[in-house]
């Protein structure tokens, strides 16, 4: 039964007629058989997942607060779930051997394109469950008859994550003689059976791999200048970004799957989830200030929107307002804001300032200043119009990527550029670093307009609270100011790249952002290669460096038991005092029927406590320790 495609009403419904669908059996009881380019739509549809389990991600990075995944938020989940194993799931199951099969029927038809673009998927895939989740089964994942599968560790997989996007580009290079007509173009919903732009992917692909080891000792020596090679080589606009489109269609939709999994008709974005009072903080260029002697914000009496003394260093924008080129008019895109909920001058920069944004805790809505509201504008979960019940009060669509229509993002080129920064800093190569940063930014700011869906003027039914025009507008006068074309080699630091980055992948690119923050481990101040129990944190509190410490790299972030104003918590004891550093592989799949191969990982087992404070290879400067 390995060959029954597992999704084919997907299939069925977005890319084939009925007739062709049902040509696909050779089996009378079930389909044994389909040709290879009928898996692709079904296979590239399942990116779902990973908006999926951005929601116990996002927490982690103080991206999102939630009220739902809180134990994510606090680093720690229970045993008995499945939270978090959505990536898991689509990697083995969903594209799984779908995939596979794919990949060999086209490999063994010499359809050199197809099985090329199925490995690009497949080394992006594993790339991305591997540093979720660390050590897996890989050279188990798909043999016959297994009951249960060894597991390989994370420096194999990171290998073979490579191997596979290589062969991808070397199968897309490869002259394909086939006459595929629409087959291919009318599955493939990333490029449209684009060879040029999959091989920019699998180059993305490598870029991305590459860039998680680049805090490891011998990242310049043995990483690095490949990693520069792919880049060249990847994406250089943001119309080579890789997107999955949708159909849409909201409540009229024939399947709901045909809508965004943030966007308003499926309430996966409920108002169990929301922007984080950190975001809110870079996106805004209030990052506080502290006092070092006690952790406590310093108070001001300047007003109530800004309560608190600000770091004089501010890394995205400040609160110049009337200064050009101080705002960055992306916060109006990617954050929500209750101001102006009649959508009135939308098409005004003056009034697009004044927006107010908030954001809430790690665990809850009501933040420091203020309550953050829903990732659609209003504080109360979502609402959109049906038939039955024709509110006229309402989120309508969504807005951005946060709507029915809106694609899955899966890379772009503002990362792989910052991924090229990083690297060019570590590499001592600070002026091009300087360059490719801000290639980098330019690039975010293109991917931020293409999704704008601007609300209409006097109606509260949803939508973006800018027009395109005025954003733009705004973009310009920022890209020239002092955080961007004027930003100096002289105040140039690794920070401004990563938490630009983090700006650049906020909310979608979650895991990519929870990868650097753990092999910068989150800024905990210890001695020696790595941290430890004793050695940056214990039962009840976690040392973080000050952000006045200029090795910090996410200034302004702290973890749950830091010891500042509005932290001051503690994790579950079964963390020993360490943040997470993996999540459990998905439970149903693991421990309930591979027990023991997990228990037999090393340094910390599996079947620990503690085992999702493990850290994994990509974050250890040297090899795993035995």
């Amino acid at each position: 039964m390995k060959k029954i495609i597992f999704y084919l009403t997907t299939l069925f419904l977005l890319t084939t007629s009925c007739e062709e669908y049902l040509d696909v059996n050779k089996n009378v009881d079930a389909p044994d058989y389909v040709e290879g380019y009928l898996y692709l739509a079904g296979i590239t549809q399942q990116y779902q997942g990973v908006y999926w389990d951005v929601r116990a991600i996002a927490p982690m990075t103080q991206m999102m607060g939630t009220t739902g995944y809180t134990s994510f938020a606090n680093h720690y989940y229970s045993e008995g779930s499945d939270a978090g194993g959505e990536i898991w799931r689509v990697v083995y199951w969903n594209q799984g051997m779908n995939l596979e099969n794919m990949i060999n029927q086209s490999l063994e038809a010499e359809e050199w394109t197809l099985a090329g673009i199925g490995y690009a998927i497949k080394a992006f895939s594993w790339d991305m469950m591997t540093k979720v989740h660390a050590e897996l089964p890989m050279k188990d994942a798909f043999v016959d008859g297994l009951l249960a599968h060894n597991y390989d560790y994370q420096k194999d997989i990171y290998t073979q994550v490579r191997e596979w996007a290589y062969k991808a580009i070397e199968l897309l290079e490869t002259p394909d003689s086939h006459e595929y007509g629409s087959k291919i173009s009318g599955n493939d919903f990333i490029y449209e059976g684009d060879t040029d732009q999959w091989i920019k992917f699998a180059y993305a692909v490598l870029v991305r791999n590459l860039s998680s080891l680049s805090n490891k000792s011998n990242f310049v020596a043995d990483y690095a200048p490949e990693l520069l090679d792919c880049a060249a080589k990847s994406f250089q606009t943001a119309d080579d970004d890789a997107v999955v489109k949708l159909a849409g269609g909201s409540q009229q939709a024939p399947y709901s799957a045909y809508n965004n999994f943030w966007g308003t008709a499926r309430g996966n974005l409920s108002y169990s989830y929301f922007q984080h009072e950190y975001a809110v903080q870079l996106f805004t260029g209030t990052v506080p200030k502290y006092d070092e002697s006690n952790g406590e914000k310093i108070r001001t009496e300047n007003n109530n929107y800004y309560p608190y003394a600000l770091a004089d260093m501010q890394i995205i924008c400040d609160t110049l307002l009337d200064v050009p080129g101080h705002y960055d008019p992306r916060v109006a895109v990617k954050l929500s804001t209750t101001s102006n909920p009649m959508y009135e001058d939308i098409d005004n920069a003056d009034s697009v300032k004044t927006y107010r944004y908030y954001g809430g805790s790690l665990t809850g809505a009501s933040g420091p200043i203020g309550t953050a509201p829903s990732f659609y504008g209003r504080t109360r979960t979502s609402q959109y119009p049906t038939p039955e019940n024709p509110i006229s009060t309402h989120d309508g669509i969504g807005k951005w990527i946060y709507r029915d229509n809106a694609p899955y993002i899966l890379t772009t080129c503002a990362e792989v550029k910052f991924c090229l920064a990083e690297a060019l800093w570590k590499m001592d190569r600070k002026a091009e670093a300087l360059d490719a940063f801000k290639e980098a930014v330019k690039a975010d700011i293109a991917f931020t307009a293409k999704y704008i869906y601007p609300g209409k003027e006097g109606v509260a039914q949803g939508g973006d609270k800018i027009t395109v025009s005025v954003f733009n507008s705004l973009a310009q006068e920022y890209i020239a100011g002092p955080y961007v074309e004027g930003l100096t080699l002289a105040d140039f630091s690794l920070s401004h790249i990563m938490m630009q980055k983090f700006v650049a992948l906020y909310p979608w690119g979650a895991p990519e952002v929870w990868v650097d923050q753990r092999k910068y481990h989150y800024d905990v101040d210890f001695s020696g290669e790595y941290p430890s129990k004793g050695n940056g944190w214990d039962e009840t509190q976690v040392e973080q460096k000050w952000d006045s410490n200029p090795s910090k790299v996410y200034k302004g972030f702290y973890l749950s038991p830091a010891q500042v104003l509005h932290r001051k918590g503690t994790y579950n004891v079964k963390n020993e005092g360490s943040p997470a550093y993996r999540i459990r592989p998905r439970y149903n799949s693991e421990y309930m029927w591979n027990l023991k191969s997990l228990e037999s990982l090393k340094p910390v087992s599996g079947t620990a406590d503690n085992y999702h404070t493990s850290i994994p290879w990509f974050a250890y400067p040297g090899e795993l320790p035995q």
